[in-house]
């Protein structure tokens, strides 16, 4: 399609030669018609309508083969879609680009479908490949809070028999119910299926597998292996399910059955893993089972190669292994601590091999081209498409889990790791180059986010991967890491962060290592694009929440675990303990944020804890009740109103939402609300100086969903619909204070979501 400003330059040459041809015709007409030639004036005449005609012939002509020459449509001017219009355009809720961030535990190809691909992940459900645009399309978009643990996938099978129809083992982790699912339409919307049990997709072993599988043979046969030692079998394709009672296996519990494989040239031929026990072989898809002897015990994976020679990888000995004509034969390329995991077979070659280390930062890959007779480690090299990937250990591809050579596309070989996916398009080149694939995949724990006055629209604070300051844009991968000067080991997981209201350019973070063996604070005086550490931080006290005084950036005041709150006047130089706040015990990984700063008052902050609020009106050294009629809420949020002073606001759950404008002494429910899981303040519009409200939760009359007020809570619109109820364990809620409607909500493994309200 073209626009009428391009329309317009494309034909401008054409206009310009007609007009001018026109014109000689004409002048030449009258000089004819002057001239003393018998009938020149009827010639005259003749030649200036016929030029006349002939011109318009043309010009129609010319309109019409130009307005055609793209779609054969013209349409208003068209705008080139830069991050800052498309930003500012977003009618429907999107996620922040990031670029992957979170651990990629399989990777599935359809047999037959050319780029049909899935992948599943441990916190933020699955995807299918879109190969229009090389990204990756979210299909758990649609479960809700309630549904929090399905965007866990421990598993998915694919019916090599139909490419629409695909099954998921939905679930995160075990304390919670898991279920399968059954889709017709690839992954687009899914059935549950009456299977419903613990399924642990973000649990011990969740990069090996596979759990699921579809019959090659008969379609109407699936086997699901759980993590209670059971084999389930359904024999109408999910309709029902039985538990497979001849396979008795003595499993590790919580982990059970891992992997199970078809035979893809034998009907009937099936294995499965019991994890610490052996390999088990079935005859009759499934029905009966018998113990392999000599097996590996602690397979990680299987699978089947097209001349029917089984492979295994393992973490015991042998940690590569095959299974043919009734024995087992070790292949290990070399021993290792780790054993192995990755396993790939191309279905073209039976004879080529791939193999990976299992759970390491940097893991090696083997291939072997004769069966696994002789091995050959494979020389790699990066095409690095998202900027911060190319740090370490990043660049190492860490963690590899799944590997799967594409049946359709010679040469083609997916990988998974803890960030993301990549592709290799040559697998047979030295080095083999790698080219990681993140445009939609987006899969990280929020732990804080700050939209300051000025400078960044977003700063992230994030688990695993620190964090991130959004300057360039909403839809850009961002550079690199927050990071920290002056640190002497990297950290990885951000869990609070705030800034002073006055003078946003300052900030403050905490944050621990992921495996919570060392603790930070930080600073930034620059909006944090770059951030300092503080060396007096106490290295032993594990933070959990932090605030900044609004008027007095060196004022800073966090909570800890398991131990009393600490306070600072000189940017933490020095830490004192605050006086009057209970000692905490040992709290959950996902604190309730009860510490805010007023964004007026910089000598005013809040705490909420058992049914008291607390108030301190020196900069955060000392505390006292000011209020105890607050009911008790195992969650709740305190938050202070930009621009007026000493407004704050309580949400707790199901126990309501409150309001003080008396720095807490009273507080008034809004009635209107039911539920206040999460809530944010934001610029107001441009007519008025009430801060926009933003909720996540439950409006009388209205259900549960995400709501703007404009009106401190009397009235309320919904900002969400059924199709992303962004439900997968929401933690963190941010308005923007630079653009009025910008909202984000922070996730339990999706990333950020947000949204442009302005309009609405």
């Amino acid at each position: 399609m073209i626009s009428l400003l391009e329309l317009a330059q494309r034909l401008l040459p054409s206009v310009l030669w007609l007009a001018g041809s026109w014109g000689l015709v004409y002048w030449v007409a009258g000089i004819v018609m002057r001239s003393q030639l018998p009938q020149g004036r009827g010639i005259g005449r003749l030649l200036r309508w016929g030029t006349i005609v002939l011109v318009l012939v043309l010009a129609l002509q010319q309109v019409y083969k130009v307005a055609n020459s793209d779609a054969g449509q013209w349409v208003a001017p068209a705008v080139k879609p830069t991050a800052q219009h498309w930003r500012r355009g977003a009618k429907d809720w999107a996620t922040v680009a990031i670029g992957g961030g979170g651990y990629v535990t399989g990777i599935y190809l359809h047999p037959h479908q050319k780029d049909l691909v899935y992948m599943r992940t441990d916190v933020g459900g699955a995807y299918r490949w879109n190969p229009t645009d090389e990204s990756w399309i979210p299909l758990t978009e649609r479960f809700t809070i309630d549904q929090k643990n399905y965007y866990g996938t421990e598993s998915l099978a694919l019916d090599p028999n139909d490419p629409d129809v695909v099954y998921m083992a939905a679930g995160k982790y075990l304390w919670e119910k898991g279920r399968l699912f059954k889709s017709s339409d690839r992954g687009n919307t899914w059935t549950p299926l009456d299977l419903e049990l613990p399924i642990g997709g973000a649990e011990e072993k969740r990069w090996a597998g596979e759990r699921l599988a579809v019959n090659p043979f008969d379609s109407q046969i699936v086997l699901f292996g759980s993590r209670q030692k059971e084999l389930w079998r359904s024999a109408d394709a999910g309709k029902t399910w039985k538990s497979v009672k001849s396979f008795v296996a003595h499993s590790r519990q919580d982990i059970g059955i891992l992997a199970i494989a078809f035979d893809p040239k034998t009907a009937g031929v099936v294995y499965a893993s019991a994890y610490e026990d052996a390999v088990y072989q079935s005859l009759d898809a499934g029905v009966t089972w018998h113990k392999l002897k000599e097996s590996p015990s602690q397979v990680h994976r299987l699978t089947v190669a097209s001349n029917g020679v089984l492979y295994a990888t393992a973490s015991d000995n042998p940690q590569v292994s095959c299974y043919s004509a009734g024995k087992w034969r070790d292949i290990t390329p070399q021993k290792f601590k780790t054993g192995y995991d990755g396993l790939a077979v191309n279905p073209a070659n039976p004879d080529q091999i791939w193999v990976s280390l299992a759970e390491t930062p940097k893991s090696k890959i083997y291939q072997s081209l004769d069966g696994g007779a002789i091995w050959q480690a494979q020389n790699r090299k990066l095409n690095d498409t998202v900027p911060w990937w190319n740090r370490p250990p990043l660049f190492t591809q860490p963690w590899i889990a799944a590997m799967a050579f594409d049946p359709q596309v010679p040469e083609r070989v997916w990988l998974t790791e803890w960030t993301g996916v990549w592709r290799t398009d040559r697998a047979s080149a030295t080095p083999v180059v790698w080219t990681n694939y993140a445009k939609g995949h987006e899969e990280v724990v929020v732990g804080a986010l700050a939209s300051p006055p000025q400078g960044a629209l977003l700063i992230s604070g994030l688990y695993d991967v620190e964090g991130f300051y959004h300057g360039q844009g909403l839809d850009v991968f961002p550079e690199h890491k927050l990071g920290l000067q002056g640190a002497q080991r990297g950290y990885q997981l951000t869990k609070g962060m705030d800034y002073s209201q006055q003078q946003s350019q300052n900030m403050v973070r905490i944050g621990v290592r992921s495996q919570g063996d060392y603790k930070f604070a930080a600073t930034s005086q620059d909006g944090g694009r770059s951030w300092r550490q503080v060396p007096t931080f106490p290295k032993d006290a594990e933070p959990t929440r932090v605030a900044m005084s609004a008027t007095e950036p060196n004022r800073i005041v966090v909570t800890l675990r398991d131990r009393q709150a600490i306070s600072t006047l000189n940017r933490g130089k020095t830490w004192q303990p605050v006086v009057g706040l209970p000692k905490p015990g040992k709290e959950p990984r996902y604190v309730s944020p009860v510490l805010a700063a007023d964004r007026v008052d910089g000598k005013t902050f809040y705490f909420y804890e058992n049914e008291k609020f607390y108030r301190s009106e020196d900069h955060g050294a000392s505390f006292r009740v000011v209020n105890d009629s607050l009911p008790q809420a195992n969650w709740a949020v305190v938050k202070a109103s930009p621009g007026v002073e000493h407004e704050v606001w309580i949400g707790m759950n199901e126990e309501g939402f409150f309001h003080s404008t008396d720095a807490g002494k009273t507080f008034a429910p809004v009635k209107t609300v039911e539920h206040a899981f999460l809530f944010a303040l934001g610029k107001p519009p441009a007519e008025s100086t009430i801060p926009a409200l933003y909720l996540y939760g439950r409006i009388t009359g209205k259900g549960d969903g995400i709501f703007r007020s404009l009106d401190r809570g009397k009235t309320w619109i919904k900002i969400n619909d059924a199709k992303t109820p962004i439900g997968d364990r929401p933690l963190v809620m941010e308005a923007s204070q630079q653009e009025y409607g910008l909202v984000f909500v922070g996730t339990g493994g999706r990333g950020v979501y947000y949204r442009h309200t302005g309009n609405l």
